[in-house]
């Protein structure tokens, strides 16, 4: 299925959609009879792929790219490309929460640890009461036969909906490797947003993501951890476009 205009960035199709479209595409999807893989790009993923050739192929393999961070966003922008608009993964999820308490699509939770998912589990009883959830479970499994467990019960339970919020490339790499057999219509990776819905991390103040400075509050809720992610991963990046701004402007000159 094409889910319509698509952006070549650094060698992944990403679809040009507003949120809206993004959402229409999606519910489409959960009404025909196909299976598909969603996946948000961001700055550390597209760098991280660089060198993990799996978790490239697990992206390229998706049957929808969403824009996630402000940093593609703008990359795109100065290599001259014409992005709609961001589709923050969390924002995705939380629309799609709502259409599927609307429109009865069936959810599955995989990923976090028992507590964030409980504590997740209850605020949407209160924000979402007529939300189906089939089942769920945390995403700690590593030895195959725990993985092909947790398969199965996703299988047997029909979802039309899964989300994996685990962490990057293991969730990607999970979704390509089990997404014809999950049995669901949508599966979609979302990282830590599990623990924001749970109330465990907060997320940057509208300001700051309309300003594409969610990164540097990250850094300020966890300096230790995320410090170094991002400075790895923006200077490369920043490398990364000044290099490919430099060569589309050879080009143009030799034209």
């Amino acid at each position: 299925m094409n889910y319509g205009p698509k952006i070549d960035f650094f060698g992944f199709n990403i679809d040009n959609l507003s949120m809206r479209e993004s959402l229409d595409s999606i519910k489409a999807s959960l009404r025909s009879e196909n299976n598909f893989q969603h996946v948000v790009l961001n700055v550390a993923k597209l760098v991280k792929s660089r060198r993990d050739p799996l978790l490239r192929e697990s992206i390229q393999s998706a049957d929808m790219i969403s824009a996630d961070g402000a940093g593609i966003i703008y990359g795109m922008r100065l290599l001259g490309l014409k992005p709609k608009g961001r589709v923050a993964g969390i924002d995705l999820m939380d629309n799609l929460l709502s259409e599927a308490e609307k429109y009865g699509f069936t959810v599955y939770f995989l990923g976090s640890t028992d507590d964030v998912l409980c504590r997740m589990l209850s605020s949407f009883k209160l924000k979402l009461p007529n939300l189906k959830v089939v089942g769920f479970h945390n995403g700690y499994f590593n030895k195959e036969e725990e993985e092909r467990s947790v398969v199965n019960e996703i299988e047997s339970l029909k979802p039309s909906i899964v989300f994996v919020g685990i962490s990057s490339p293991k969730k990607e790499i999970f979704i390509k490797r089990n997404k014809n057999k999950l049995n669901a219509k949508f599966i979609m990776g979302v990282g830590g947003s599990f623990d924001i819905f749970a109330g465990k991390t907060k997320r940057a103040p509208l300001f700051m993501q309309n300003k594409g400075l969610e990164w540097l509050y990250r850094i300020y809720q966890e300096p230790g951890r995320m410090w170094k992610r991002y400075l790895v991963t923006n200077t490369i990046f920043l490398f990364m476009l000044l290099k490919a701004l430099a060569y589309r402007n050879a080009t143009k000159e030799l034209q």
